[in-house]
């Protein structure tokens, strides 16, 4: 891998996480299990390893007793200029669903388009794309 790519621990839905990131950004999930992974440290059926690959790539596990699932602040996703304005705008709509959208996807003075969005997994964008 040659790019940052985020990694989530996430309290017990990473399976569904990927799941909705697939519906958003499109392209392949892969899973293993804890159980596939030869790990007790959780129900077999867990998420030990998840990604989606695709125009937008991510990582996501369960996260292990003990060990501390997701939480953001500060943080945030730019995806600026990563695919047609017509995407990008449908991406924003869908991780509005169930989310909260900070600052609506509009026209800036300065010309290009963006907006915030947080998602229903807690992660927060930055949509954007020029003219």
């Amino acid at each position: 891998m040659t790019a940052l790519t985020p990694y989530l621990h996430v309290p017990g839905t990473a399976r569904e996480a990927l799941t909705f990131y697939r519906s958003v950004f499109g392209g392949e999930v892969g899973i293993n299990t804890y159980a596939e992974f030869g790990r007790d440290d959780g129900p077999g059926d867990a998420v030990a390893h998840g990604m989606l690959t695709g125009p937008v790539t991510l990582f996501a596990a369960d996260a292990a007793p003990g060990q501390e699932p997701l939480r953001t602040a500060g943080l945030m996703f730019a995806l600026l200029g990563t695919a047609e304005p017509d995407v990008m705008e449908g991406w924003f709509a869908a991780l509005a669903d169930g989310g909260t959208v900070v600052d609506p996807l509009q026209k800036r003075p300065w010309g290009d388009h963006d907006g915030q969005v947080t998602d229903r997994y807690g992660l927060t964008w930055l949509i954007g794309y020029q003219g």
